[in-house]
């Protein structure tokens, strides 16, 4: 089941919100006043994430318009995989991870960077960070 967590919709909001900034009366877009919806109701469930099968066509539109602004892949050019690692060092992806990229969903991918971001090992997060940056994130396809 592919799950879409809490932080990445928060932060699918604020791009909206950025982007189409509340008018008179506050009143929402249309992308944050759907996707508001679904955080308020994970939030009142206490939930850290929400299937992607039920966040309603709107939503899921909002949310990977916002997805597409983000880097595709954690790639920073350094892969140990090549080398016989199970795990990079560079972006921190496992061997399959970085052989089946291309295929995965966007939601699929935004687990791989929230699990990656939160281990804060990868060298794309301390030795490499200012070039991981630099590229945007995006140096190669895979």
């Amino acid at each position: 089941m592919e799950s879409i967590h809490l932080n990445d919709l928060e932060a699918a909001i604020n791009h909206w919100r950025q982007r189409a900034p509340s008018g008179p009366g506050a009143s929402l877009s249309p992308q944050v006043a759907v996707l508001a919806e679904v955080y308020a109701r994970m939030v009142y469930q206490r939930q850290d994430a929400v299937e992607a099968r039920e966040l309603g066509d709107a939503a899921m539109r909002a949310w990977l318009d916002w997805w597409e602004t983000t880097p595709d892949t954690p790639c920073i050019a350094i892969c140990s995989t090549s080398q016989g690692d199970e795990v990079c060092k560079g972006c921190g992806r496992s061997f399959d991870e970085v052989q089946h990229w291309l295929a995965y969903t966007p939601v699929q991918k935004r687990a791989v960077w929230r699990r990656i971001t939160a281990q804060g090992t990868a060298w794309r997060f301390n030795r490499y960070a200012e070039r991981a940056r630099s590229a945007g994130g995006i140096i190669s396809s895979g």
